[in-house]
């Protein structure tokens, strides 16, 4: 069963040179409450997996860790829309292993089944072979890549029951359950915290033997007002 924990309890499980998988993508599905925790807990040499940089124009999500330079080493697919991320990057303050997008998820699923990695013929005769092991199958070339795994998984739903069960909302559903099996331990914020049975049995992304501690964190209404407001504050709202 997963325990309920306060963010500034969870965030505890995050020490220096952790490894640590973030769910979401540009702010849809993504754990803000905790990634402001881990920004405030000063925490430091972090391997970052996540899909990309953080909020366009930078300076929020995953951007407040790139700005504190938190991030040793990230392990994604795109930075180009925070333009702190891309300046330490080509200052060689951080580095950076880029991935296909669908290379990227592959490599996590691989890792939540117990796989020793994946191969694809994504990148071939392009800069992403370079140091790759190569493998010819029926005459056709492919790309090894070792699955990826990490120390803490945080994950964001809509619901979640307390037996740890994650219900996901809309978009959400884009990294956050395959990032739950492939961590060895796994922390979902939330919007809601139910009882058992709540949350239909259909509607269960994540299943409880995956979770590990619960955090609420804000309401879909008052996360909703946040980003009409920071939306609006970027002139994105017409």
């Amino acid at each position: 069963m997963a325990i309920i924990q306060t963010k500034q309890e969870a965030v505890k499980n995050i020490k220096d040179n952790t490894t640590v998988m973030i769910g979401g993508f540009f702010g849809v599905g993504i754990p803000l409450e905790m990634i402001n925790e881990i920004a405030d807990s000063g925490v430091k040499d972090l391997t970052l997996i996540a899909v990309a940089g953080g909020y366009p124009g930078g300076g929020r999500d995953l951007g407040r860790l790139t700005i504190n330079k938190q991030i040793k080493k990230f392990i994604g697919t795109h930075i180009g829309t925070d333009p702190e991320f891309v300046r330490q990057y080509n200052a060689g303050e951080v580095e950076v292993e880029f991935n296909p997008m669908g290379t990227w998820i592959e490599r996590i699923r691989a890792a939540g089944a117990g796989l020793g990695g994946i191969i694809t013929p994504t990148g071939i005769g392009t800069e992403v072979e370079q140091g790759r092991e190569k493998i010819t199958i029926d005459g056709k070339e492919y790309l090894v890549y070792p699955p990826l795994r990490a120390d803490v998984a945080i994950i964001k739903g809509y619901r979640a029951d307390k037996y740890g069960n994650i219900e996901y909302r809309g978009t959400a559903l884009n990294s956050n359950p395959v990032m739950a099996t492939a961590a060895d331990l796994v922390i979902a914020e939330v919007d809601e915290i139910v009882e058992v049975g709540e949350i239909p049995y259909n509607n269960v992304g994540t299943p409880g033997i995956f979770v590990d501690i619960i955090v609420q964190g804000k309401s879909l209404e008052e996360r909703k007002q946040d980003l009409e407001e920071l939306w609006a504050s970027k002139n994105k709202l017409r």
